[in-house]
């Protein structure tokens, strides 16, 4: 089982754009094919809504790969420079 860490740069990603994303579908429609056929799992249940909103902390499964969603890393604020 492949493991793979996604970092969202905003509070949650759609479920067929996660897919493409991470590469576990080659484009959009392969996506939502995906998740039509019940081949996609979130949090551990079958997902069959092809745009759910995904947020940190949740983990999607498709055969022979997991993904967890972690949060954005916050950059921290730019030190002005001093003359």
């Amino acid at each position: 089982m492949r493991w793979i860490d996604f970092e969202l740069r905003g509070d949650f990603i759609t479920l067929d754009r996660l897919l493409k994303a991470t590469g576990l579908a080659e484009t959009g429609g392969q996506a939502k094919a995906l998740v039509a056929e019940g081949k996609v799992q979130v949090d551990g249940r079958d997902e069959l809504r092809k745009s759910c909103k995904l947020r940190a902390g949740q983990v999607v499964a498709v055969p022979g790969a997991r993904v967890r969603l972690h949060p954005p890393v916050a950059l921290a604020p730019a030190i002005p420079a001093t003359s």
